[in-house]
């Protein structure tokens, strides 16, 4: 029986005619286990991943291991983007057992869900001191025979552990003092010579760059600007950017960010648009304007929808190889170059006989801007045709409404900051369609993660997408105007606040909401890692609205932002590297966190006092323009026209400075 012939996941899609037995996780698939009485193997992965493709075509496509995994286990197939909640309960598990996690992940549980034994990739013959998948499979199924009690109590002191792991921090407040510890703590960990932190692999920081920028913005420190500087040159000069196409593969397996694991994932790609155009309204740099629209350019050209929201990823492989549709060698490009122009270009990206990818070929770099642009317009403009008529990696066009929420931000705030009105137009129908699919007619309580061709799934949205999707609708509300997204938002911000919070734990939140699904723990991770946690997206999106909603609201909001942030006082002080987004709202607060609103009869009359205040605010402070009185927009509320003239009022946390006039006297209050 093909259980997974009707997903709604692309990943699960891709396992649907393996020989193995694939069960969609759910109560069906449990009960399944309790009455043939044996383990489940549950195997975790998701669409892009390079090693989970391996994986299934090396054991999952084997005739002789599935019928072995028949016969002893009920298996189960789980997207990790598409419930995120199973994946980090036995995330939890996998790195308590082995040290280390990863995709695929493959536990073996008790028929009631409780791991016992974890593990990640596993080869079809025994290699690099790990033994085969088979051979795991026999040793389990032989310990289950001979050893269960062993096993069962051992599976509970896995869950005992995960339970001690995630509970809530204790309060810590976060002071300027404490931000100015995480930024030198940062400092130490940099990468000098290339950027980033740490060595191989490295991953982008795109919530530590945003929180160095934003300090930089509020106290002036250059030391926070070198790293910001440093870190954004070099990710844009690798191989982890796309320097044909624009877009950041997920990660570099180097120090130098030469060559990438080549999917490219939605939520970084929105998280580093939003920096590099922060960075470019910042500080006028070249670079992070180029890089910033190209990126724009990505997500609108590669991941939207036909619907008009935006697809999961990229896949890491083309026909089985990793990055076939990104390298080259140097005769491919004199191939279609010529000599001359190829020889150039060589040169220009980085692309040696030896290579520094494999067998030969070479991702692309930039290491230094070209001296002609007119002959760099027309070879990259051939390199890009010829690399269009490769095979191309498969897309996961699954909509998860968190990171649909981050791109929304993204485009939002770039589209004003770098007044590219399009980009903002982007926002709208994205939002537009995750409030009518994911939401639909059962309004914020009824939020769904994820959906796919329009047809929404049926898991429930966890706490980032709640507080993901309300900060890309209230950074829309200030790019607009239009006050259907602050009610949408503050709708989000209500529901999470009363589902999703620890009980006896005020700011503490968890990722799961009060009547999801009950697993064998309800996760709760504050921690930042490739995009924000649940709990700093819906601290950020609750500090957002306290500066834009009515005063019936702003008070309770900015007291539950408050209140998350010290929960979260632990993290900055001891990780800050996985703390970014927590930091960045702390700046905010610090800041203020500035507001700008501006009021004019038209939006002509209003366009250069917006433009300089989206220009000059600090990160995280709001900038909104609107008709005087606006209905349904509070923070035009009692703020009139200076003698018939549009004008400015800034204010910062409590305190607001006369209104203002004219761009100048404008950019000298911010």
């Amino acid at each position: 029986m093909n259980r997974l012939a009707t997903a709604t996941s692309p990943y699960l899609l891709q396992h649907a005619d393996n020989p193995v037995d694939w069960w969609p996780w759910g109560p069906e698939a449990l009960a399944e286990a309790r009455r043939r009485d044996v383990p489940i193997l549950l195997s975790i992965g998701y669409a892009a991943c390079h090693w989970c493709h391996v994986m299934a075509h090396e054991s999952f496509s084997d005739d002789e291991v599935a019928a072995f995994m028949n016969d002893h286990f009920v298996n189960i197939k789980v997207d990790r983007e598409e419930r995120p909640d199973i994946d980090a309960v036995y995330m939890t598990a996998t790195q308590a057992m082995t040290g280390q996690g990863g995709w695929p992940m493959t536990c073996f549980l008790t028929p009631d869900g409780k791991p016992f034994h974890c593990g990640t990739y596993y080869p079809p013959v025994p290699a690099h001191g790990m033994p085969s998948f088979k051979q795991v499979l026999v040793a389990v199924d032989q310990a289950w025979r001979e050893r269960r009690d062993e096993l069962v109590e051992g599976a509970g002191r896995v869950v005992d552990h995960i339970v001690e792991q995630t509970k809530p921090l204790s309060l810590r407040p976060v002071t300027a003092e404490t931000v100015a510890a995480a930024v030198s703590k940062l400092r130490r960990e940099a990468d000098p010579g290339n950027g980033g932190f740490g060595g191989a692999p490295k991953f982008p920081p795109s919530m530590v760059l945003e929180f160095l920028l934003r300090h930089y913005e509020r106290t002036g420190s250059v030391e926070a600007l070198s790293v910001v500087d440093a870190t954004a040159e070099g990710m844009a000069r690798g191989g982890i950017y796309d320097q044909l196409a624009g877009g950041f593969a997920r990660y570099s397996v180097d120090a130098g960010w030469v060559v990438p694991h080549f999917e490219k994932m939605l939520y970084d790609n929105a998280l580093l648009l939003r920096f590099y155009a922060h960075l470019a309204r910042r500080t006028g740099s070249a670079l992070a304007y180029r890089v910033a629209g190209e990126t724009a350019e990505f997500l609108l050209r590669d991941l939207r929808t036909p619907q008009g929201a935006f697809a999961s990823s990229l896949d890491a492989d083309t026909e089985g190889v990793e990055g076939l549709t990104y390298v080259w060698t140097p005769q491919q490009l004199v191939d279609v170059l010529g000599p001359e122009d190829g020889a150039w270009a060589a040169k220009l990206f980085g692309v040696t006989e030896e290579g520094t990818f494999e067998r030969g070929a070479s991702t692309l770099q930039l290491r230094r801007d070209p001296d002609d642009p007119a002959r760099w317009m027309r070879v990259t403009s051939a390199l890009s045709r010829a690399r269009a008529a490769r095979p191309q990696p498969a897309r996961d066009d699954k909509v998860i409404a968190a990171w649909n929420g981050l791109a929304i931000t993204a485009l939002a705030e770039a589209g004003v900051a770098l007044r590219r009105p399009e980009w903002v137009e982007a926002a709208v129908a994205a939002a537009a369609f995750v409030l009518d699919v994911h939401v639909g007619g059962d309004g914020a309580e009824g939020l769904r993660r994820s959906s796919r061709d329009g047809v929404v799934g049926d898991a429930a949205a966890v706490l980032e997408d709640y507080g993901c999707l309300a900060d890309g609708l209230l950074a829309l509300h200030q790019a607009t105007g239009e006050p259907v997204w602050l009610t949408e938002a503050t709708a989000l911000l209500d529901t999470a606040l009363r589902r999703f919070g620890v009980d006896g734990a005020p700011g503490a939140f968890h990722d799961t909401a009060a009547d999801a699904e009950a697993l064998v723990h309800r996760p709760s991770d504050p921690t930042d890692n490739a995009s924000p946690s649940g709990a700093s997206a819906l601290a950020g999106a609750l500090l957002t609205a306290s500066a834009l909603a009515g005063p019936e609201r702003a008070g309770a909001y900015r007291a539950a932002c408050e209140e998350a942030l010290s929960r979260a006082g632990v993290l900055v002080e001891q990780v800050p590297r996985f703390a970014g987004h927590w930091l960045s709202v702390a700046e905010a607060l610090l800041s203020g966190p500035v507001q700008v609103a501006v009021v004019g009869a038209g939006a002509k009359d209003r366009a250069e006092l917006v433009a300089e205040a989206a220009r000059g605010v600090h990160g995280g402070g709001v900038v909104l323009g609107g008709e005087p009185e606006a209905e349904g927009v509070p923070l035009l509320a009692d703020r009139p026209l200076v003698d018939g003239a549009p004008a400015a009022y800034v204010c910062r946390g409590y305190v607001c400075d006369r209104p203002v006039t004219t761009p100048e006297a404008l950019a000298r209050s911010l």
